[in-house]
């Protein structure tokens, strides 16, 4: 899993649901910045990484379809 990966679930997330990505950053990372620092470069922990997979299998949209290129 990379940066890139991450940011492009949350951008497909915000987009549905109508949110800015720095709301997303807030809800799955608790942190307004954690997503537009990623999408500028920065990087962050496997186990960061994995909580906000995690928030996102939780939270996923039923009627939103999982990004097919994305295990």
């Amino acid at each position: 899993m990379d940066k890139e990966i991450l940011v492009r679930i949350a951008e497909t997330y915000a987009a549905h649901r109508g949110l800015t990505l720095s709301t997303v950053s807030t809800y799955a990372a608790a942190d307004g910045k954690f997503f537009p620092e990623l999408k500028r470069g920065a990087s962050c922990t496997l186990r960061r990484a994995a909580r906000v997979l995690e928030w996102f299998a939780v939270n996923w949209p039923a009627d939103l379809e999982w990004p097919p290129d994305i295990a």
